[in-house]
């Protein structure tokens, strides 16, 4: 089985609607690292040398490569990636090998042949 990881910066207050959507999508769980912060086209304004930035988290998906695409959508959809700048972006790559996976697989692979 093949997979890819999908990585979102997602505002603080968008997590875990996207993380139930992926998980909707076909995902079947997700890390989060909190407390990110970044930058894009536009500087972030300061207050006094205080930023007055949304807070971000980083959202990881190990998910299989047939439903990859399809959640990497969803994801955009509901953080809102292309509809308001500055709300986030997520990525996808290609993962080489993965452990510790073995209970999902069986799981995943009924997914996959309905899916395919």
């Amino acid at each position: 089985m093949h997979f890819k990881l999908l990585i979102a910066f997602v505002e603080d207050a968008k997590t875990d609607k996207v993380m139930d959507a992926a998980r909707k999508a076909g995902a079947t769980g997700a890390t989060v690292i909190n407390n990110a912060r970044g930058e894009g086209l536009m500087q972030n304004k300061t207050f006094f040398g205080l930023s007055l930035e949304t807070q971000r988290d980083v959202v990881l998906f190990l998910v299989e490569k047939h439903l990859s695409r399809s959640i990497l959508e969803k994801i955009c959809d509901i953080g809102e990636f292309e509809s308001s700048p500055g709300s986030g972006i997520a990525i996808q790559i290609d993962v080489e090998d993965a452990v510790g996976v073995s209970h999902q697989i069986e799981k995943l692979e009924a997914v996959v042949e309905t899916e395919l």
